[in-house]
């Protein structure tokens, strides 16, 4: 992953976007006292297409490699968690997208914090 700071600011837009745009859909589909178990099951894959259509206007500024995982990663969780929560208790709607949001900031630190442990240490010296 690019260690530019315009870089790395794109990308926790483009997960706070996705996760945002992820939980306003599942916070619309889902009502409470759905099922909590098909709630997540449907939001799942309706999250990772959400990111996976957001992929392409955001992979063609940041580079394909480098958003589809963030996007399609951010997009899942918050359409889990989002549909979860919103099955069990009636979940205004600023609060389903501050979870998508927090969605999106956690799932970017995870997949930077995965990246740099994954490439290790250089022969420089340098790590990830």
């Amino acid at each position: 992953m690019d260690r530019r700071w315009l870089f790395a600011a794109g990308d926790l837009l483009a997960s706070l976007l996705v996760g945002m745009l992820a939980a306003t859909a599942a916070w619309l589909i889902v009502w409470p006292g759905a099922n909590m178990w098909a709630a997540m099951a449907a939001m799942m894959p309706l999250g990772m297409v959400i990111g996976l259509v957001l992929f392409f206007p955001i992979g063609a500024l940041l580079g394909a490699q480098e958003a589809m995982i963030p996007a399609m990663y951010t997009g899942m969780w918050a359409g889990m968690v989002v549909g979860m929560m919103d099955s069990i208790m009636e979940l205004p709607l600023r609060h389903a997208i501050e979870m998508g949001a927090a969605c999106g900031i956690a799932e970017i630190i995870f997949i930077w914090i995965a990246n740099t442990i994954l490439r290790g240490v250089t022969r420089e010296g340098k790590a990830g």
